[in-house]
């Protein structure tokens, strides 16, 4: 089952769903049911071909406001595949269906640029965050009307969920929170989990175990809530689980994927420009995460996606192998090469590859929401002195030039 919701941030990223798989690189998605052997045939759609806004999203000079590229924001399935969602850096939401063939069924604007976006249980609504901080909703039944305005916080979202009945919504932002509300009512507020020290960047709700709650945060923790009462019940440090030869006292583990399969408990992650997987299994009953292994990549990994039965993708920075497929034996994940999906899904996926090698080597997106530390005292006290310092050799040096400047004037006055 892939887990998670659709907020991926700018870049290539990849999504699982029974026999579908999607992965999109810029404007482009590439979609293909990769179990069918006797279905050969991908779908592609690129977002600059996606209907343009109408006139009212126009500026004064009647041209369009605030243009930005077709790049794939988020996207994500429904539960069981029947729809797909996609958001562009156009501010369009283009929603699709995916059976018995894949269709646009509509072109909708949003206010603001998307961060994430997930679709309910019941199929009916898709959820947008954005960067304003707002979460709106769109429906499915009826494809062409505009969202509503759910809920809204006073920073940035970074990523929203849902609890598997739909009952809560959970929205987390760059000023460190976690914030549950019912999903009939939003501005009913039913809890905060409090705790992170930087942004919070991945949240997901366990589907076997609706009470609880992982998230991931710039401050390179992981950790478990129940998540109605606010309660923090697990954290791991990421830096702790490192490898020795690849920890670096500066090495910022930010997690840009979390991915879950209920078969077994276990709990994927990766990092930002970190080319490592972490694979956890959840301990419901203890209420934590165990560590399992480290799946060390030649290079970055972009996304990661389980399927239900635990086969486990990675979609990497690498045109050669550009997938890489990895299946369960005894309790440890090996790379498998000779899997007939694999090799198709490889392929389509090489032979698109334009779309993907803008991305190549791209630096870290999540960099720019770190905050600016003032706290150390210490420094404070050293970087005020440092000034001190500058703003007396200044008036010094102003002074020496002044006292030469007389000097010399009082001397060409003696010599007429």
């Amino acid at each position: 089952m892939e887990g998670g919701s659709g907020g991926r941030g700018p870049g290539p990223a990849l999504a699982v769903c029974g026999a579908l798989m999607a992965a999109s690189g810029g404007g482009r998605l590439l979609a293909a049911r990769y179990k069918e052997p006797g279905d050969d045939s991908l779908f592609v759609y690129d977002c600059i071909n996606a209907e343009k806004k109408t006139a009212g999203n126009k500026g004064q000079d009647g041209q369009p406001a605030d243009k930005g590229s077709d790049d794939i924001l988020a996207f994500a399935f429904s539960s069981s595949g029947n729809y797909f969602a996609l958001t562009d850096d156009n501010k369009r939401l283009i929603l699709f269906h995916t059976k018995p063939s894949w269709e646009c069924v509509s072109v909708r604007s949003v206010n603001r640029r998307c961060t994430a976006l997930i679709i309910t249980a019941a199929e009916d609504k898709i959820l947008v965050a954005d960067k304003s901080g707002d979460v709106y909703s769109y429906s499915i039944t009826e494809p062409q009307t505009e969202g509503k305005l759910e809920l809204g916080h006073l920073s940035l979202l970074l990523d929203v969920a849902l609890s598997p009945d739909d009952r809560y919504i959970l929205t987390a932002d760059r000023d460190e929170k976690i914030r549950v509300s019912l999903a009939k009512a939003p501005h009913n507020i039913v809890s905060y989990c409090l705790g992170h020290k930087e942004f919070v960047s991945k949240i997901f709700v366990i589907p076997n175990y609706p009470d609880l709650l992982l998230s991931a945060s710039g401050d390179c923790t992981v950790r478990l809530w129940e998540y109605r009462s606010g309660k923090e019940v697990y954290c791991c440090h990421l830096s702790s689980i490192s490898e020795p030869e690849a920890t670096k006292t500066d090495q910022k583990y930010t997690v840009s994927r979390i991915v879950y399969c209920c078969q077994g408990g276990y709990v994927a992650i990766i990092c930002d420009c970190i080319p490592t997987v972490y694979i956890f299994q959840l301990d419901a009953i203890a209420q934590q995460l165990v560590y399992r292994q480290q799946i060390s990549l030649k290079h970055k990994g972009w996304d990661i996606a389980f399927e239900e039965t635990g086969d486990f993708w990675i979609l990497q920075e690498d045109s050669e192998a550009p997938l890489l497929l990895y299946r369960p034996d005894d309790g440890q994940w090996k790379p498998v090469t000779d899997d007939k999906g694999l090799q198709k899904m490889s392929k389509y996926l090489h032979d698109n590859w334009t779309v993907f090698e803008g991305f190549v080597g791209a630096e870290s997106h999540y960099s720019s929401l770190y905050k600016a530390s003032f706290d150390n005292m210490a420094t404070y006290l050293q970087r005020k002195e440092e000034r001190l310092q500058q703003q007396k050799k200044k008036r010094k040096d102003l002074q020496h030039g002044s006292n030469g400047q007389t000097k010399k004037i009082k001397t060409d006055k003696s010599s007429l």
